[in-house]
């Protein structure tokens, strides 16, 4: 009850972030072409690493190079997300751990929505953080499909210059938080991340 009361003023303390992008591609370059089909959309409309590392630079208020290289990283694993999460998340953890926070979905296809996202977790983990939280996303056709669990991915994670981003995945959607954050927080634990539409209390 102590953790979650702490997540939830952790959270509640965390101004909304909002971020505008242009979807337009630059002068001379042609995007792909959809073949009308909503993978194909999604597909047609990927981000550049040039414009993801742009909106990290929104979402951190100037990109450090550990969010450049852990971006670079994510890139040459996965290759181009169709779509991104900026927001903010606070959480605590007594060997239990639980996360929440929210921010904006933005895709070139389907525009910008709310989201919110909670977690629990369980390990060897203690103490609480507070950070602004950056997800790429990857073979989102459809936004609704974000609405649900995504388990950690093991042996999927970097930790670079204070900066951490870990892969989760479901199905053959797959997203990556990547966070800096500010607070004390030691070990490690395992768990997923619930996506909804609204904010809840309730992790899991």
């Amino acid at each position: 009850m102590m953790i979650r009361l702490l997540s939830a003023l952790l959270l509640a303390g965390l101004p909304t972030v909002a971020l505008a992008q242009s979807t337009t591609a630059p002068p001379g370059e042609a995007g792909p072409k959809s073949d009308g089909s909503l993978k194909g959309d999604a597909q047609a409309a990927a981000y550049e690493i040039g414009e993801i590392t742009a909106a990290a630079d929104g979402a951190f208020g100037e990109a450090t190079e550990g969010v450049a290289m852990v971006i670079q990283k994510v890139f040459d694993d996965l290759g181009k997300p169709n779509a991104y999460i900026v927001g903010r998340e606070g959480g605590g953890a007594l060997v239990v751990g639980l996360r929440y926070g929210r921010g904006k979905l933005f895709s070139k296809v389907e525009g910008e929505r709310e989201v919110h996202w909670t977690g629990p977790s369980i390990g060897p983990d203690v103490g609480g953080d507070a950070s602004r939280s950056f997800v790429l996303v990857y073979n989102l056709h459809d936004t609704d499909e974000l609405f649900q669990r995504f388990p950690a991915v093991e042996g999927k994670a970097y930790l670079i210059g204070g900066v951490s981003a870990n892969y989760h995945q479901r199905g053959n959607i797959i997203l990556v938080p990547i966070r800096l954050g500010a607070g004390w927080r030691l070990g490690a634990n395992v768990g997923y991340l619930k996506y909804t539409r609204n904010g809840s209390l309730i992790p899991f």
